[in-house]
């Protein structure tokens, strides 16, 4: 097998036309070889060479007659001293981190770990060969048709974002073909954009797709990992979600490219945090072996032990140049090869902890902000971790937003009919300022939301008061305790026609007051539709029907999702909902409302005693845009106009009536919905006073006329 010396950069296998370069990053290796095989369940590899050159601690060599589609891996020798640190096996075959496609899932086998310590070892290698089930890499071909992709760059104002899992959404669709069920091409598929187009939303946000590895401990149970956060390559699709491992990047590229002729943003769940090799007891499949000192968090006092902050067993070293790299690279890569328009950062906190703890100066952060290509997608962290300090809600700097957990609990405890959260839902209404009106951001900064993967569906969160995890397989341990949750009387389904309308104007309600919050909504796949977990709050685990949205919608989630998609409509033709800059609650030049008012139900305003009121339940919020900075203009310069809103909320059991402001100009009061009603019927108000039932939501308007000039 011929081989030049070839290029230390770009790290991984680079097909350049005529031949490839393979680079490889150890820095405490002694030698490197790359393995090629010939086919998928090869068992041993057809050449093992030797790689030629070694600068700045990179590996690298040239095969000129190797070509794309090309199966490989690495074996990597040095020093084995794990408790130095150091986990170099050569008996291990070991997956480039940066393979841009997987050939072969993990074949779980126990030679797979490097000491044999899950069956009582004691700290010796184990010498196995595991070729036979290792994952291994394939050179790509970068070539792909893009037909003039314009991805939609939705500004954040007038972002929804729709939580989903790419086969969870499309498995069970009977509109979509048998063959693209649970794939890219499916999500991709007329019937899907169809549901999405329709229900207004303007980015999807799919769970990890980077390659990842079922954790040994589901195995052991016969159980997947379904949600994907355990990652094992960085920069290729997972192949669970193609048609055929051979296709899964054109796939990617396909189901983009075409979501973005839908008008659809493509972001990214991500996990950096940690791999899928867990502590040390788990396998050697790619970082490990190659340079386990450098990847991974190790304990200063003790570098035979992972510092983990992720509760999945070991945690990446961010503080390394070489890691940095590598995460960098990914994400770079993604955007400019495979089109996507952002990422949500699993436990993002763990990538900014330079010593043990969080700093938000720190490496990772600076090197985001800065970098020409990666400040201009959308950037969302998921602003906790599992270690000391790690809730970091609201400290996250632009342009990062955050997922807002602290709407979420609000909210919840709000609608659950809980006293004294009255002005914690102000807050939350209004964009959070409380959190994010420092360093100059916005409410955009907020991404709020009721539900999502992880936790109860929406209609589970008013039909359990507690979890029911007993599939998972750990005694219903798993998953969070304190859901914030009501099951309106009765413990999961109930024919009692009372409850069950009573859930459902619980779920209007909350949906709507997600709708009219300052920030970037965001939704959870299959709430439009009722969809429910029978109480598993934690269904990481279950590839099934638990997890997969069903399509054949009764009446009811029928007229729900109508009611959805009306909503959302309202918020996206209302620029007073999705406000760019923070609302005052004051008066802007000779205006006499106030931008954001907020009004008892006896129609004055709120006073510090109504705020504090700890039996208080019910709010009015009125949005003036003639009291607001609303002479900006939008991408088209055009400037930008809008009614007045009257929201009138009422989280207690019994009726209200709310006497209604003045409306302006000698105008009157429009209903727009009332979330005691499925259905979405406006009428005039004529009357001073409107009835409000309890648990529901109102929304009213009054026309403006266009302003001039």
């Amino acid at each position: 097998m011929r081989i030049g010396p070839g290029r230390p950069y770009p790290l991984g296998a680079t097909w350049d036309g005529h031949g490839v370069n393979f680079s490889l990053f150890s820095g405490h290796a002694a030698t490197v070889e790359l393995c090629l095989f010939d086919r998928r369940d090869a068992t041993v590899e057809t050449h093992r060479v030797t790689m030629p050159e070694q600068t700045e601690q990179v590996w690298h060599g040239y095969l000129p007659d190797i070509r794309p589609g090309q199966l490989y891996g690495y074996r990597v020798a040095g020093p084995y001293d794990p408790t130095a640190g150091h986990r170099f096996n050569p008996a291990k075959l070991l997956l480039d981190p940066y393979a841009t496609q997987n050939g072969r899932p993990v074949i779980w086998h126990d030679a797979l770990c490097d000491e044999p310590l899950r069956h009582g070892g004691h700290g010796t290698p184990d010498s196995r060969d595991t070729a036979p089930w290792a994952p291994l890499g394939v050179v790509g071909d970068p070539a792909f048709d893009w037909r003039a992709d314009r991805p939609p760059r939705t500004p954040w104002p007038e972002t929804l974002i729709y939580e989903l899992h790419v086969k969870g959404f499309t498995w069970r669709h009977p509109e979509v073909p048998d063959q693209l069920r649970g794939t890219y091409r499916g999500l991709a598929s007329a019937p899907m954009l169809h549901h999405l187009q329709a229900l207004g939303v303007t980015a999807v946000e799919l769970l990890p797709v980077h390659q990842h590895a079922t954790e040994w401990a589901l195995v052991d149970r016969g159980m997947t990992n379904y949600w994907g956060y355990n990652s094992l390559g960085f920069l290729a699709p997972d192949i669970r979600y193609a048609t055929s491992a051979d296709t899964a990047v054109q796939e990617f590229k396909t189901m983009v490219r075409q979501l973005h002729v839908a008008g659809l943003e493509v972001i990214l769940d991500v996990v950096y945090n940690h791999t899928a090799e867990g502590d040390r007891h788990g396998p050697t499949l790619s970082w490990r072996g190659i340079d386990n000192a450098a990847y991974y968090r190790l304990r200063p006092d003790e570098p035979g032990t992972y510092l983990d902050y992720t509760g999945c067993g070991n945690t990446l070293d961010m503080r390394h140049p070489r890691v940095l790299q590598l995460v960098m690279d990914s994400l770079r890569y993604w955007v400019r090869d495979m089109h996507v328009d952002g990422f949500r950062f699993d436990l993002a906190s763990a990538l900014t902890r330079e010593r043990s703890t969080v700093d938000m100066g720190g490496r990772f952060v600076d090197i985001l902000r800065q970098d020409p290509v990666l400040s201009q997608v959308k950037l969302i962290a998921e602003p906790w971790d599992l270690g000391r300090g790690g809730y970091q809600v609201g400290r996250f700097p632009a342009p990062f937003r955050e997922w807002n957990d602290q709407f979420r609990n609000t909210v919840r405890r709000f609608w659950r009919g809980d006293k004294g959260q009255v002005a914690a839902l102000a807050a939350r209404l209004a964009g959070s300022s409380d959190l994010y009106a420092a360093g100059g951001r916005s409410p955009t900064a907020s991404v709020n939301f009721l539900t999502a993967h992880d936790g109860f569906t929406l209609a589970d969160l008013v039909s359990y008061r507690h979890k029911h995890n007993f599939d998972n397989g750990e005694a219903n341990r798993d998953g969070a305790d304190d859901n914030r949750s009501w099951n309106c009387g009765v413990e999961g389904p109930s024919d009692d026609p009372e409850v069950r309308a009573l859930r459902a104007r619980i779920r209007r309600s909350l949906l709507a007051t997600l709708a009219v919050s300052q920030g970037v909504p965001m939704l959870c796949a299959g709430d439009e539709t009722g969809r429910t977990q029978s109480g598993n709050n934690n269904a990481f685990c279950q590839d099934n029907e638990t997890s997969w949205i069903d399509w054949r919608l009764s009446p009811d989630a029928e007229r729900f999702l109508a009611f959805v998609r009306a909503v959302v409509a309202f918020r996206r033709t209302h620029p007073v909902l999705r406000h760019p800059h923070f609302l005052r609650g004051g008066r802007i030049g000779e205006a006499h409302a106030k931008d954001l008012a907020w009004f008892d139900p006896a129609g004055g305003e709120m006073t510090d005693v109504a705020w504090h009121a700890v039996a208080g339940r019910c709010v009015g919020m009125r949005l003036d845009p003639d009291a607001m900075d609303m002479d900006e203009v939008d991408a088209q310069g055009r400037r930008i106009l809008d009614d007045t809103v009257l929201v009138l909320f009422n989280g207690g059991r019994e009726p209200v009536d709310f006497s209604l402001p003045e409306p302006a100009g000698g105008s009157s009061w429009r209903l727009v919905f009332d979330t005691a009603d499925e259905r979405v019927v406006q009428r005039v108000v004529n009357e001073c006073r409107y009835p409000l039932r309890g648990r529901t939501v109102a929304v009213l308007l009054t026309p403006r006329e266009p302003r001039e000039k």
